[in-house]
């Protein structure tokens, strides 16, 4: 697939989505988009992008067709219901699927997709939102590695670098991975500012001295500093972080291999979102730390928005 002449179809616009289509966009390719809302497509309607009332019409104006949807019911739903994608796309279309799903349940709507006619590649995305918005968010895709080839310069405009990590289900079983190792090293990190502070040292000294030790880590980089700033948006949900922590959980259990950290990280976020709600950012987790102590982890110096 060359960068040249792809018509693609983009479903979901949430806060990944709409960054990777409007990547698709920037890179001039003909772009059919749908979410159900519609207010989310606006700029990338005010830029060229044509909109569609149901995935089904999104598909059929499309040989490729991204999806990036928030679980595996609404997954299933947007692929296989009456006005789903198998319903638009045409034989020898491909569906790529930068959703964080389940291994088996990829496999399963592959399998559904091929009895139609229909490519699949997964090909998840981390580093969050502010790397999709400059397009340097790190692509990892399993699937076929000649229809990975075929795809590769498309996948290339949405992220970089992109990383083919085997057959179909590999890439599901390394986010899985990097969202787990993320989400044990936030809930450390806020322990880890939290010991400074009732120690008596300026956060804003502390956060840089973490930051060129051997303790330095890429969600400290990054999330520390929406805690410090007490904005905690990382526009990334508490929903979305129990659901991949379960999907880590599952793995360990799949595998046989004992996950005590990351279990101990589940329970974690499962009561901050109990105190917080499922809409919260992932970040707040650390407020159960703040809350706990009456003590607060803010510091100036940090931006509102991460770029």
């Amino acid at each position: 697939m060359t960068s040249t002449s792809a018509r693609v179809g983009y479903i979901g616009l949430g806060n990944l989505g709409f960054h990777l289509a409007h990547n698709l966009l920037k890179a001039g390719h003909s772009v059919t988009v749908t979410d159900i809302n519609k207010d989310l497509a606006s700029q990338l309607i005010a830029e060229g992008a044509h909109w569609a009332d149901t995935a089904k019409d999104v598909a059929a104006a499309s040989d490729v067709v991204f999806t990036c949807l928030p679980s595996p019911r609404v997954i299933e739903a947007v692929l296989c219901g009456p006005d789903g994608i198998l319903a638009g796309l045409a034989k020898g279309g491909t569906w790529i699927d930068n959703s964080t799903n389940d291994q088996e349940e990829t496999l399963r709507l592959a399998e559904i997709c091929a009895g139609r006619g229909v490519r699949v590649l997964e090909s998840p995305v981390t580093g969050g939102v502010h790397k999709a918005a400059a397009g340097d968010i790190t692509v990892l895709v399993g699937g076929d590695e000649d229809l990975y080839r075929e795809h590769a310069e498309l996948l290339g405009v949405i992220g970089s670098p992109v990383l083919h990590m085997g057959p179909l289900g590999s890439a599901a079983v390394i986010k899985v991975i990097t969202n787990m190792l993320a989400f044990i090293h936030l809930v450390a990190a806020g322990e880890a500012l939290m010991l400074a502070k009732r120690g008596g040292l300026d956060l804003t000294k502390s956060f840089h001295a973490i930051l060129n030790s051997s303790g330095n880590s890429f969600v400290h980089e990054t999330e520390s500093q929406v805690i410090l700033n007490g904005s905690y948006n990382i526009n990334f949900t508490m929903d979305l972080a129990v659901k991949d922590l379960g999907f880590a959980m599952e793995f360990g259990r799949r595998f046989g291999v004992p996950l005590d950290l990351a279990s101990h990280t589940l329970q974690t976020f499962i009561r901050a979102r109990s105190q917080y709600g499922g809409s919260a950012w992932s970040s707040q987790v650390v407020k159960l730390l703040e809350d706990a102590l009456g003590t607060d982890l803010r510091a100036p110096g940090f931006p509102e928005e991460l770029s």
